[in-house]
C-alpha cells in the first residue's frame, strides 16, 4: 500500500488498471480520454464502453484495457465545476475516485493510477480538485490495500495552495543552503553522513531505559536512550512504535509505506532502510525536529540544510503538520523524490 504523485503518461504506465477521466455517456474525447481510447485502440474501447454506458456522474464503469500495458480501463465520470454548488461537486469528485477504486478492488487489482479527474475542460480549480483526489484516495487506503498513483503530465497540470507554497518558501529561503556555496557543508556534516557499522543486541538495562524514557511526553529528545542502545535500526524502531503505542499497521500506513516493505524491516535483522524511509516513519510517528535527528543518527543519517528534500520535510516536522500526503505533494512540487512508497 502507498501513494505517490507521478509525472508519467498514464497510457505508458504498467499497472493494473488506469482511470479514465470519463463523460457520462463514455464516449471518445479529447484530453486524457482521448490518449486512452488512441492507445488502447479506439474502435474496440468505443465497443466496450458502449456496452455498460451511460453512467451518472459520480459513477464508474470498468473496461477490458485492450492494447495498453495495465489490464483494465476504469471510466470515471466527474463533474462539471460550478462553483454556486462547490459542496455538491466535491461529494462528485470524491465519489468519482472512490467508485474507481472500489472497481479496482472487485477485479482485484494490486495497483491503479488516476489523472486528476475533472481538472481540465471540466474546469474544477487544480488546486481544489487535487485536495479532494488526496483526500478521497487517503481515506479508502485506510482501510484497504493497494499501490495508488496521481499521474500528473505536465506542472501545469499540480497546483497547490498559496499560502502552503508561500510558508514553505520562506522557511526554504532562510534555511536552505545552497550546496555549490563555499563552505556550506561542513567537515562536521560529513562526519555525520557517513553510515555507521551495524550494532549489536543492547542490554537488558538498555532496553528498560528506552521503554520508560520514550512512553514520557516531558522528554524532548530521543538521543539519551537511543544512543545508549547499542542494537540495530529495526529493534529500535520496534520498541519506539510500541512504546508510542501504536500498532504496525498504523505506522505503515501513516508513513505510506508498503506492508512488504515494513515487514522487512521488522523482521529481517541488520536490514536498514533508506534515509527516505525512515524520514516516513518519523513523520508516521509524529516525532519533533531533535528527535527525528536521533532516530536518523541510529542509522547513520543526518538532516542537511545543503538538501532542498531535507530542509521541505523539516519544515512540516518543525510545524508538527505530519500529513505525508501533503508533504509529499509539495516535495512533488520542488521536483524532489517523495517520502514512503515501496
Amino acid at each position: 500500500m502507498s501513494f505517490s504523485i507521478v509525472r508519467q503518461d498514464i497510457t505508458k504506465m504498467h499497472v493494473d488498471a488506469i482511470v479514465n477521466a470519463a463523460n457520462t455517456e463514455l464516449l471518445m474525447g479529447g484530453g486524457v480520454c482521448g490518449a486512452i481510447f488512441s492507445a488502447a485502440g479506439a474502435d474496440q474501447m468505443q465497443e466496450a464502453c458502449d456496452r455498460v454506458a451511460p453512467i451518472h456522474t459520480g459513477e464508474a464503469a470498468v473496461t477490458p484495457a485492450f492494447r495498453l500495458p495495465a489490464k483494465y480501463v476504469i471510466h470515471a465520470s466527474g463533474p462539471v465545476y460550478d462553483g454556486r454548488h462547490s459542496e455538491e461537486c466535491e461529494r462528485l469528485l470524491r465519489s468519482a475516485y472512490t467508485e474507481s477504486l472500489k472497481f479496482a478492488e472487485q477485479k482485484k487489482c494490486a495497483s491503479i493510477a488516476f489523472p486528476l479527474i475533472s481538472s481540465g475542460i471540466y474546469g474544477y480549480p487544480k488546486d481544489q480538485a487535487l485536495q479532494v483526489a488526496v483526500s478521497a484516495i487517503r481515506d479508502y487506503l485506510a482501510e484497504h490495500e493497494m499501490d495508488v498513483y496521481l499521474a500528473v503530465y505536465d506542472r501545469r497540470s499540480f497546483q497547490l495552495s498559496q499560502d502552503l507554497l508561500g510558508n514553505v518558501e520562506s522557511y526554504i529561503d532562510a534555511h536552505y543552503i545552497d550546496e555549490h556555496m563555499p563552505g556550506a557543508v561542513s567537515q562536521k556534516l560529513l562526519d555525520q553522513i557517513q553510515f555507521k557499522s551495524s550494532r549489536t543486541e543492547a542490554a537488558p538495562e538498555a532496553s528498560e531505559t528506552f521503554l520508560s524514557n520514550a512512553s514520557s511526553e516531558e522528554s524532548g529528545s530521543l538521543e539519551e536512550w537511543i544512543n545508549d542502545l547499542d542494537e540495530p535500526f529495526n529493534v529500535t524502531l520496534m520498541r519506539l512504535i510500541d512504546a508510542k503505542g501504536y500498532t504496525d499497521a498504523e505506522v505503515y500506513k501513516k508513513a505510506n509505506i508498503d506492508r512488504r516493505l515494513f515487514s522487512k524491516i521488522r523482521s529481517c535483522r541488520g536490514y536498514q532502510p533508506g534515509k527516505r524511509t525512515i524520514l516516513a516513519l518519523c513523520i508516521a510517528l509524529e516525532l519533533d525536529l531533535q528527535q527525528t535527528e536521533d532516530l536518523l543518527e541510529t542509522a547513520g543519517y543526518a538532516l542537511s540544510h545543503s538538501r532542498k528534500f531535507d530542509v521541505i520535510v523539516e519544515y512540516f516536522i518543525v510545524n508538527h503538520d505530519y500529513d505525508i500526503y501533503r508533504i509529499n505533494e509539495v516535495l512533488f512540487h520542488y521536483d524532489q523524490p517523495l517520502l514512503g512508497g515501496n
